[in-house]
Parts: C-alpha cells; sequence; structure tokens
C-alpha cells in the first residue's frame, strides 16, 4: 500500500498529467504536425493509467501489464521525436525562405532606389541643365556699354550665380546617378568620387588603393559597393574631424574585399547613435547581396570597416576566403 503524501505526489502528477492532455489536444488543431501532440497525448493517457493503478489498485500490482505501459509510452516518444524532426526541419525551412524573401525585397528597394535616382537625375541634368545655360546664353548676350557700374555688378553677380547653379545641378545630378561608374566602372567610380571629394574639402590625404583596372560586375554589387564607400568617406569628414582616410578594394578569388580606415576621433560601434550615421543604410546595403560588414572603433583611436561580397550572388560567401592573390596596385594620394 502506498502512503498517503505519496498518494498526493502521484495525484499532483495526475493533475498535471490532465493539464497538458487538455493543452495539447489545443495544439492538435493548431499546428500542421499534429501527429505529435495525438502522440504526446497518448504518453501523458498512458503513464496518468499507471498512477491511477499505482493509487487505485488494492492488492500486488501486474509486472507485465507495466511492462506492456513502458512499451506504448516508449513507443510514442520515439516516433514523436522523428515527427519533432520533420517540424524542426521544416520550421528550418520556412526561415530560410523568410530570410530568403526578405533580402529578395530589400534588394528589390535598393535597385528601385537607384532607378528612381538614376532618373531623376537624368531629368534634372537634361531639365534644368540646358534651361541654365540658355540664361548664362542669354546674359552674355547683353551689351555693357551703356550700364553703370552698379548694374555691370548686378549683371556680373547674377553670372556668377547661375554658374554656380549649373556646377550644383551637376553636382547633384553625379551624386545620385554617377555616369562614371555605368561607363566606366566601380574603380574608376571611386577614383571620381575621391577626387571631388579633396576638391570641395580640406583633408590632408585621402588613398585608393585597388588591384582593379576595367573589371566590370553585376550592377548591384557595383552600385552598392559604391554607395558604401560614399557613406564612410562622408562620415568621416562629417563626424571623425580626419587628416587621413585609406580605402583599399581587392579581388580575391570571386570575393571583392574593402578595407577602410580613417584617423579621426573614433566612436563606440554599439552605440544607438551610429544610425544617424548611416550605418544601418550600409548595413542593408550589404545584406541585400549576402555580404559581410564588420566596424572595430574606439574613443581617439579612429575606425576600421570591413566589407566582403562575393561576385557570384548566386554562391554564398566563402567562410574561408583566398589570401594569396596579387596583382598590380595603383594608389592615388
Amino acid at each position: 500500500m502506498l502512503s498517503l503524501g505519496l498518494k498526493i505526489t502521484m495525484g499532483v502528477i495526475m493533475a498535471i498529467q490532465l493539464l497538458a492532455i487538455g493543452y495539447a489536444a489545443h495544439l492538435v488543431l493548431r499546428t500542421k504536425y499534429s501527429v505529435i501532440w495525438i502522440l504526446c497525448i497518448l504518453c501523458f493517457v498512458t503513464s496518468f493509467a499507471q498512477h491511477c493503478i499505482y493509487i487505485f489498485s488494492e492488492g500486488p500490482v501486474d509486472f507485465k501489464l507495466f511492462i506492456a505501459f513502458d512499451l506504448i509510452l516508449s513507443a510514442c516518444l520515439a516516433i514523436a521525436v522523428l515527427f519533432a524532426n520533420r517540424l524542426v526541419n521544416y520550421i528550418d525551412r520556412l526561415n530560410y525562405q523568410r530570410n530568403l524573401l526578405s533580402k529578395r525585397l530589400l534588394s528589390t528597394v535598393l535597385r528601385t532606389e537607384e532607378r528612381s535616382r538614376s532618373q531623376f537625375a537624368k531629368e534634372l541634368h537634361d531639365g534644368m541643365g540646358p534651361l541654365l545655360s540658355s540664361a548664362k546664353m542669354s546674359l552674355s548676350a547683353i551689351s555693357t556699354e551703356n550700364m553703370s557700374d552698379h548694374q555691370k555688378d548686378i549683371l556680373q553677380n547674377t553670372r556668377f550665380v547661375i554658374d554656380e547653379a549649373i556646377r550644383s545641378v551637376r553636382e547633384i545630378s553625379n551624386n545620385m546617378s554617377p555616369q562614371v561608374l555605368m561607363d566606366f566602372g566601380l574603380a574608376q567610380g571611386i577614383r571620381n568620387f575621391i577626387s571631388r571629394i579633396k576638391s570641395l574639402h580640406t583633408i590632408e590625404e585621402i588613398s585608393f588603393e585597388t588591384n582593379l583596372y576595367e573589371d566590370r560586375f553585376d550592377n548591384d554589387v557595383e552600385v552598392v559597393l559604391y554607395r558604401v564607400v560614399c557613406e564612410l568617406i562622408n562620415n568621416s569628414l562629417k563626424h571623425s574631424h580626419c587628416s587621413k582616410i585609406e580605402v583599399v578594394l581587392m579581388l580575391k578569388g570571386s570575393t571583392l574585399e574593402l578595407k577602410y580606415s580613417d584617423n579621426g576621433c573614433g566612436f563606440d560601434p554599439n552605440s544607438a547613435n551610429l544610425k544617424g550615421m548611416g550605418m544601418s543604410n550600409i548595413t542593408s546595403r550589404i545584406d541585400s547581396l549576402n555580404g559581410v560588414f564588420s566596424i572595430t572603433s574606439s574613443k581617439g583611436k579612429g575606425m576600421k570597416a570591413l566589407v566582403y561580397i562575393s561576385t557570384k550572388q548566386e554562391e554564398p560567401l566563402p567562410k574561408q576566403r583566398r589570401r594569396n592573390g596579387k596583382r598590380n596596385k595603383n594608389r592615388i594620394s
């Protein structure tokens, strides 16, 4: 005979099993792999029956009966584990498809953004450019013989403003859709951007080192890397107060490797303020190509960024990257 305390304990266990049976029955209607929960219900029912026999049996318990219960319980658990493995594989497939869909959606958004940039830049260049040039030609045709000095100053200032407007339109158009990138490739596009940055900012040195010449890649790869370099350089000039920037772009096997560094004031990579520095934009662009992006920095020690993007987008980025590819290097200082 069982003691009263042991009977109370077994009664609590049976109550818990009844609750588990009820919840498993609820899950049968909510999930695709309902067989798992049906097997769990059978396990709980078998165990519940064993406890009932223990509590209410007045004579000796039949040992063979309990072996039969154990066989049923073990078989149900083993089959449930097999179906649980199928469930895990099904969830993994769903997660993979969800991630793939998310990346495709992000890639589509970025492509649409670039097309909109290109269209707007074309309309700005082809629309406003000729109008401003015509206005400049009309002003040049005005005779200054009978004008006073004050009127000549006004005319000169107007010409200057129109020249600045023409330059601004070209600059904005080029920033939105760099024609050099489209025509001559990634390396030349970055060179052109760095040259323009040097003419606009008083920075001591921006160096660019690459083993690319006229190599062309998928348009998405070129645009993403170009935008990443532009964003990093603009961030350094705006936030870090650096005097030196180094950009190294290398093709190693089928992987483009971008190394970026500056000698600025540095920052905390875990800071929430990084979103305002465009880092989320950089990350989303690189993620759209299944690339790898890492950044290291600390206060007073500048920053370093590393980007890996596969030139073959149908293949996953290799974990081990080749380090022995050597080509001639061009350097702009």
